[in-house]
């Protein structure tokens, strides 16, 4: 691919409220699993650049943690890098969800793009849980808060209208560089990928249990004599009861998140995975900036 005349490529910010599905969006977008997908809200804590490339452009996706009112040093955190994402980009993408009403989140969300001088696209997700009339209604109460560029109803989980999404970008994206190699589809670091892969398989295990008390590090990652990668990394929580509900019964839910977390994995780095992990507790993490630097959560 040559990134000659006529090559657009841009950056575009993604934005929204947590779990309304702008990281399985992403993931629908680039055809991979890069992001962290879950049905808990606010599983996005670090700004993760996706790059989308084809013979005619290039889009860099940033995805961002959910907007939300934060109770402590890591919510902080996580809103200061998703408004920090609408500084600099060429588009925003606004994703909201079809199925649920707009309420003080979204409308704190608007209010922060009222500072943005480039296009915003409102992305109507999960329109497959919806009728059409109250899809209509859905659309015209945002339409009536802020002047969109445009507006694409989608549902990224069954990827419906997702080819829409990127063609708009390329109609809107100016004649740029590229800025990655083609083979690129994140500036993300193997650790960092891997220790959201291990988070990722905790929430969904534990559901309600584990809320976002937990945080992972890879400790260390090497290649063995035979060819298998060898993984040791820590589960932070931040009670003991935390620590037992991870660890289960005889060790068996640590042994369900680490042989589904080893799959996900091996597919990453295509090779056979030794994922060995431990849970240690940190008491009330979020709100210490140290050990919040440590994990990576940096401005």
């Amino acid at each position: 691919m040559n990134s000659g005349k006529g090559f657009k490529s841009g950056f575009v910010a993604v934005v929204g409220r947590p779990n309304v599905g702008k990281s399985t969006l992403i993931n629908a977008l680039i055809d991979d699993k890069i992001v962290i997908v879950s049905d808990k809200a606010q599983t996005t804590r670090n700004r993760i650049v996706c790059v989308y490339t084809d013979e005619k452009k290039q889009i860099v996706f940033m995805d961002t943690p959910g907007i939300h009112k934060p109770k402590h040093k890591l919510g902080e955190f996580m809103v200061d890098q998703a408004v920090d994402s609408l500084r600099e980009v060429e588009a925003v993408l606004f994703v909201v969800a079809a199925n649920e009403k707009r309420g003080p989140g979204d409308n704190f969300v608007i209010e922060q793009l009222r500072k943005v001088n480039v296009p915003v696209f409102l992305i109507v997700n999960k329109i497959d849980t919806m009728e059409k009339q109250d899809l209509l209604e859905a659309i015209v109460s945002y339409e009536n808060s802020y002047p969109f560029e445009a507006v694409v109803p989608i549902s990224a989980k069954e990827k419906d209208n997702i080819e829409e999404v990127v063609n708009l970008l390329e109609r809107h994206l100016p004649e740029g560089p590229k800025y990655f190699p083609d083979d690129m589809i994140t500036d993300q670091p193997e650790r960092l990928i891997i220790s959201d892969i291990v988070r990722e398989k905790i929430l969904l295990q534990t559901h309600d249990e584990i809320p976002h008390a937990i945080a992972v590090d890879v400790d260390e990652m090497k290649t063995r004599d035979d060819g298998t990668t060898y993984i040791r990394a820590t589960i932070y929580v931040e009670r003991d009861s935390q620590k037992g509900i991870i660890i289960g019964k005889q060790g068996a839910m640590l042994k369900l998140i680490g042989k589904q977390a080893r799959a996900d994995i091996e597919r990453l780095l295509a090779t056979k995975v030794f994922l060995d992990l431990w849970v240690k507790v940190k008491k009330d993490w979020r709100n210490k900036s140290g050990m919040l630097s440590e994990l990576g959560y940096r401005n």
